[in-house]
């Protein structure tokens, strides 16, 4: 190319010796020379251009998909296997009949495990083994379900579906290791709302390995009773009343059994007060008003950092973890309402501070977990969309649906309404066209709220219960991390016994996040 373009330059240049014609046709090569030679360098520098975009192109990957974002936000939230250190803390839970003085004190005829209700509190630290040796002595079959606790798929405690019901006079034992820290709880999966009703509930608490040095850690059971006339538990259940409304709501509201529940503190304690909605169907709203009060985890899960604890919707299966201070004696006590129904509220529990001031616990609050945005998780196309709704029919005369089918309770096997691979992201929407409270539980996974009628909501934190209100849409975001056939129902417990159950079978078709 190159000596092509000098010879032409010599004939232009011997041309321009000689006149006339010859001078302009020599001008003209000039001229059409100077145009090739200029457009072959912009030709180079094009050339040279896209060669270079090319190999910035190789090297630059396309931004990620949003579900990609969605998966790489998620990854190191909570652990996809449990890490068991060999310690094994084993405990005896009986189900039987029992007369207590609960509520204001007078005798009531419950069902009880281990002659207690609440039952007892059972503590272990994340790392141990928790074996359950559980003996029936009711006049019906029964389970326990771990609600909440991320278990082997056969500890779960529903009936049909991971264990056969455990008959009267028969044990069972369950056995797992938890896979996170928090504020847990154990009830049974069979004829919920009435045996939930007649007592049987307690609290697990799973420490973390190293406890936060609280002054006192606290556990408050929130439940509520009907009783008749006689000062007994109303003996029918699941009434065409309590399916038509919101379950079963009770006149008497209680702490950990009483009406007079108080807690004392001395100034510069710092506690942990642990809080679990047991109710068939009431929904609280704690007020802690006066108290230096802050949210540090929702069902179990810790906060991305720790919030306001106002204005949390406590419905049945929630739980909350509070970190209460108090810097000072009071005159008079801190009375905790609850005011879910603001014209009516309830009074739950009392605050004493009093005494002699003790050194207050300097550590950070342990509200630092790593919650997921999913800021652009609404973008992404929604899996499955479940409407719920009542129609007249079954063997109460209402039915609750989960997309137009009710599950006639746990008499028979179950067959799941959707199917997900573990290890993947998912939007999942709810309807509800009904005009009652729903709060709709997960059995093992935990999920983000994501909208309310598609109005994006900024939850620093999981949750396995959330409440949907009358004809309200929501939006969650989940990443199912243990694979099994996992049950999700309505935990108003009369709506779960008229049909409002369903179950989701996670595959392995996907790899486990990676666990932090």
């Amino acid at each position: 190319m190159r000596s092509s373009t000098s010879s032409m330059l010599l004939v232009v240049r011997g041309a321009e010796r000689y006149g006339g014609d010859m001078r302009r046709r020599a001008a003209r090569i000039l001229s059409r020379l100077r145009w090739w030679t200029v457009g072959l360098g912009s030709l180079s520098v094009s050339l040279s251009s896209a060669v270079l975009s090319g190999c910035r192109a190789r090297r630059e990957a396309p931004p990620p998909t949003p579900v990609e974002q969605a998966l790489a936000e998620f990854t190191g939230a909570y652990p996809a296997e449990a890490s068991p250190k060999g310690t094994v803390r084993t405990f005896e839970i009986t189900a039987d009949r029992a007369e207590l003085p609960l509520i204001d004190g007078h005798m009531l005829q419950v069902w009880a495990y281990n002659g207690q209700v609440p039952g007892p509190t059972l503590r272990v630290r994340l790392g141990e083994t928790l074996r359950v040796r559980f003996t029936n002595r009711l006049p019906q079959e029964t389970t326990i379900h771990w609600h909440g606790v991320r278990v082997p798929n056969p500890m779960d405690g529903v009936p049909y579906a991971t264990q056969p019901p455990v008959q009267p006079g028969d044990t069972f034992v369950y056995e797992f290791t938890p896979k996170d820290a928090g504020t847990f709880w154990f009830h049974p999966h069979v004829r919920s709302s009435e045996q939930v009703e007649r007592g049987l509930y307690g609290a697990l608490v799973v420490e973390d390995a190293e406890p936060p040095p609280y002054t006192q850690d606290v556990v408050w059971v929130i439940d509520d009773w009907l009783l008749d006339d006689a000062g007994q538990i109303f003996p029918a259940f699941n009434t065409r009343h309590d399916l038509a409304h919101d379950g079963r709501w009770g006149n008497f509201v209680t702490v950990n059994g009483k009406t007079n529940e108080i807690l004392r503190a001395h100034p510069g304690e710092r506690i942990r007060l642990r809080l679990l909605n047991s109710s068939n169907g009431r929904v609280v709203m704690p007020d802690f008003t006066g108290v230096d009060a802050r949210l540090i985890a929702v069902d179990g899960m810790y906060l991305r950092e720790p919030n306001r604890a106002a204005g949390f919707e406590l419905a049945p299966g929630n739980r909350i973890d509070l970190d209460l201070s108090f810097t000072q004696s009071l005159g008079e006590p801190i009375r905790v309402f609850d005011r879910f129904y603001p014209k009516r509220p309830n009074h739950l529990a009392d605050i004493v501070v009093e005494g002699e001031p003790v050194k207050t616990p300097a550590f950070a609050s342990p509200a630092r977990a790593h919650v997921p945005v999913w800021a652009g998780a609404l973008a992404i196309a929604e899996k499955h969309a479940f409407k719920l709704d009542a129609r007249g029919g079954g063997p109460f005369g209402i039915e609750w649906t989960i997309v137009v089918c009710a599950l006639e309770g746990h008499h028979r096997e179950h067959h799941a309404g959707l199917t997900l691979e573990r290890g993947r992201f998912y939007r999942l929407r709810f309807v509800n066209e009904s005009a009652r409270l729903h709060p709709i539980h997960l059995h093992g996974m935990f999920f983000r709220l994501l909208a309310r009628d598609g109005l994006r909501m900024e939850e620093p934190f999981f949750r396995d219960t959330v409440l949907i209100h009358s004809r309200e849409s929501i939006d969650i975001g989940v990443v199912p991390v243990d694979a099994g056939s996992w049950m999700m129902h309505c935990h108003i417990l009369e709506h779960a016994e008229a049909g409002m159950m369903t179950m989701i079978d996670v595959t392995e078709g996907g790899a486990a996040p990676h666990a932090h």
